[in-house]
């Protein structure tokens, strides 16, 4: 399963980039494979607990400094099929160079 989300602070301002670095480092530290850029973490698992375990304390390290936590979550439940995160990736620049 992959999970992709996003955590952002609210009520401290327009930096937020120091709090989201406090979810990415739960991340990050969980050993679980994992992909971040702009707009989103990505984090693959082979179960929901195992991933969401892991979305619940990144929201709880933003959470402990901030008054109020905004999370936005999208999953892809795919039993049976791990390296999602490359090999999705991989599928669609395999079409793009053919």
């Amino acid at each position: 399963m992959i999970v992709a989300f996003s955590v952002t602070p609210l009520g401290v301002g327009e930096d937020v980039g120091e709090y989201v670095a406090d979810a990415v480092r739960v991340v990050r530290e969980s050993g679980l494979p994992h992909c971040t850029d702009a707009m989103f973490t990505s984090i693959e698992g082979e179960s929901w607990d195992e991933v969401m375990d892991v979305v619940k304390r990144a929201v709880a390290a933003v959470e402990a400094r901030a008054p109020r936590v905004s999370l936005v979550l999208k999953a892809d439940i795919r039993p049976g099929v791990s390296d999602g995160l490359t090999s999705k990736v991989e599928t669609v620049e395999r079409y793009l160079a053919g």
